[in-house]
Formats: C-alpha cells, sequence, structure tokens
C-alpha cells in the first residue's frame, strides 16, 4: 500500500593505490561530523586526513547490521592506506559512474546535476523521470533485470564505480558476488526512514560521491524550509478534519500506522487521521468491519492504494460505499499522477520532495490556506 519499493543499485572503482609499506591510517581520527538533523540510519564523519567515513547505521528496518564505508578523494590516493577489514568498502571519489537500484534514488541524482552518471537501473520501466527516461530511450541507461535479481554478469560488463543497493536483509548474495569482483556496493537505508524529513536528508548520503555536499546541503534546506513553512500554515487551521486511508488487499484493509511515514505527513497537515494513536511505524492490518466502525464518517479519504476512480473501487468491493467519504466524493489518490510509462510519481519523488505532498495534503484538507495551489501528487478520485 504505503509501500514503496524500488531499489538496486551497482558499484564500483578500483581498491588500488594501496602501498603495503605504509601504515593503515586509524578509523577514529573523525575531525568533524556531517549535519544530519531528521534522517537516523547513516552518519557521515569527516576525517582529520581528508577522508570521509559514511556509516549506514539501519540499511532496513530493525537491521542488526551496521556498514562502514570510506571515501578517498582521488587526489589523496597515493598517499593514504586504510585497513581493509574496517570498511565494507572503499571507493575512491568523485566516482564517474554509478548504478542505483531504487527509483527513490533518481530524484536525488538528479537535484544534485549528476543524472548522466546512471548507467545500470533494475526495471528501466518503472523510472517515471522525464531525463532519466531520455536517457533510458538513448541507451545511456543500460536494463539490468528485477530489482531481486539483478544481472550480475551485465553490472560486471558495466564496471560501474558504485553500486547502490537496497535489501531487507544481510543475505543478498547478488552484492556479495559484485564485491567479490572487487566492485563496491553501499546500502541506502532511505526506505527506511519514517518521516518526511528524514527520508528526503538522503540527498546528502549520495552527495559525497559526487564531490556535491554544498550543493546537498542547500537543496535539503530549501526543502526543509518549504515543508516547515508548509507545516506552519497548517497548524493556523481551526479545524482538524477526520481522515481514513488505506483500502482492502483480499479480505485485509492495510492502512498507515500511527507512527508511519504517511500518517506524520496527515500529523503534519493538521489533521485528524483515525489511527494516529496506533504505534505501528508500518502498516496495520484490519477486517473491513473494524475499519467502517471506526471511520464510516471521516470527512476525507486519503490515499486509497492504487485504485483511480469511483467505478474501480467500487467494482472491487461493494463495502468501500458505505464510507461517507465514497458517498461525497471526498477522495483522493496518488494514483492518477503517472510517468511516462504508467508508474506512480508518488513513489519516485514524494520521498525527495516532501514539501509538495504535505501542500497537497494542506490544499484538501483546510482548501482556504492555500486557494491557489495546484495539487502535484494528490488527486480527486475520478
Amino acid at each position: 500500500m504505503f509501500k514503496q519499493f524500488l531499489f538496486f543499485s551497482s558499484l564500483l572503482f578500483l581498491f588500488g593505490c594501496k602501498l603495503e609499506k605504509k601504515q593503515p591510517l586509524p578509523l577514529e581520527t573523525s575531525l568533524n561530523t556531517t549535519s544530519i538533523e531528521y534522517a537516523s540510519g547513516f552518519k557521515i564523519d569527516h576525517m582529520a586526513s581528508g577522508i570521509m567515513v559514511i556509516k549506514v547505521l539501519s540499511p532496513w528496518p530493525d537491521a542488526d547490521a551496521t556498514y562502514t564505508y570510506a571515501l578517498i578523494p582521488k587526489n589523496m590516493q597515493s598517499t593514504i592506506t586504510l585497513n581493509k577489514n574496517e570498511y565494507d568498502a572503499i571507493i575512491p571519489i568523485p566516482i564517474k559512474n554509478v548504478v542505483v537500484t531504487s527509483t527513490t534514488h533518481i530524484p536525488a541524482l538528479e537535484e544534485l546535476g549528476v543524472l548522466e552518471k546512471l548507467i545500470g537501473f533494475p526495471g528501466t520501466q518503472y523510472i517515471s523521470s522525464k531525463a532519466a527516461r531520455k536517457r533510458i530511450d538513448s541507451k545511456q541507461i543500460k536494463e539490468l533485470g528485477a530489482n531481486e535479481k539483478l544481472n550480475t554478469e551485465v553490472v560486471l560488463a558495466l564496471q560501474p564505480n558504485l553500486v547502490v543497493g537496497f535489501a531487507i536483509n544481510s543475505g543478498n548474495t547478488m552484492y556479495q558476488t559484485l564485491q567479490r569482483s572487487q566492485i563496491p556496493v553501499v546500502y541506502n537505508g532511505d526506505w527506511a526512514e519514517q518521516t518526511p524529513l528524514g527520508k528526503a536528508e538522503w540527498i546528502k548520503f549520495f552527495a559525497p560521491f559526487f564531490d556535491k555536499v554544498d550543493e546537498a546541503n542547500t537543496i535539503f534546506k530549501q526543502i526543509e524550509k518549504s515543508y516547515l513553512d508548509a507545516k506552519k500554515l497548517a497548524s493556523t487551521a481551526t479545524t482538524r478534519p477526520t481522515v481514513l486511508s488505506g483500502a482492502l488487499y483480499k479480505d485485509v484493509w492495510y492502512l498507515p500506522g500511527g507512527n508511519s511515514w504517511g500518517a506524520r505527513f496527515l500529523k503534519d497537515a493538521n489533521a485528524d487521521y483515525l489511527w494516529n494513536n496506533t504505534s505501528e511505524s508500518g502498516s496495520l492490518s484490519l477486517s473491513w468491519e473494524s475499519v467502517l466502525e471506526v471511520a464510516k464518517n471521516a470527512e476525507y479519504w486519503i490515499g486509497p492504494a492504487q485504485f483511480s476512480s469511483y467505478k474501480e473501487l467500487n467494482s472491487s468491493s461493494p463495502h468501500y460505499s458505505q464510507f461517507d467519504a465514497f458517498q461525497k466524493r471526498k477522495i483522493f489518490s496518488t494514483a492518477n499522477t503517472t510517468g511516462e510509462t504508467g508508474g506512480t510519481l508518488y513513489y519516485e519523488l514524494a520521498p525527495q520532495r516532501p514539501d509538495l505532498v504535505l501542500k497537497d495534503l494542506i490544499h484538501i484538507l483546510h482548501p482556504g490556506l492555500l486557494p491557489n495551489y495546484n495539487p502535484f501528487f494528490f488527486k480527486p478520485l475520478l
């Protein structure tokens, strides 16, 4: 439902320039740390030697494993030797090319102005970015197969400097194969963040690989300001409309838990999300009867899964028509905002642009606050 999954990428570069007679640089010589205010899944240390160390603390939800990556400026490779046992990958920077594995990675590359460095992606048909589609059509971005079954032969032939991967656990043999072939793989855990600005802040994770740290800081500050300004505006609303979300899959109604990414948007939009007091950070799995009992009179229905029209919704289940939001035509969906190949743009771009999501919701739930705003993701159900 609110699960957006698109994730997989390939990484490589020479592990070269290691002079055995030099002393390995100790990991502990940290000079300062990149300011990470909202994301909890990674940190970046700037070492006294001039290298950067990225630690991925939450590569997936409830992960026991953490990963440590050393980034060495190319002009320093001949003067620094690192103990490879202390790092999961050592990457010379800036990189010349990259493979990524989730559509949520595409907007960060585009915002940083490095989309031309993307040379491979699994499932290119799911990419909605217009700029990326042009590069796919001109064969500049190679198709790498399915997310779970990355075509390692094609990746090895591409010899990327880096693969940015996604995983739900540590048992991904596909990435291990690439690493054994000296193609560095780094895990990106942006999808595991539970706050809108936390997801968006992962642009700072991508930036050091391309020598774009200052640019990432500027981009994120603009998004942060836009989001916080919208949140402040929403707080001035004199009413808090009640909201239902999600839809049935077979006999189970899935909707966002109270500590989830989706619920946080509704809270910041000053809405009364009817499951806001639940503790789950993922989805709740409920019967339609229990949902009807709580939300029959909900004023709005935000995000009815993949449904794009009332006809489609009603054909799927007659239960839906019992809700006031259905009867009063107060259902809003992201399903009708799609890219060239039919991919839902929300899944690709929303994590990078939470400010647009929040403004959409404010426009819907508090019409007087943003009267001239044109919604970007959420549109009325057809």
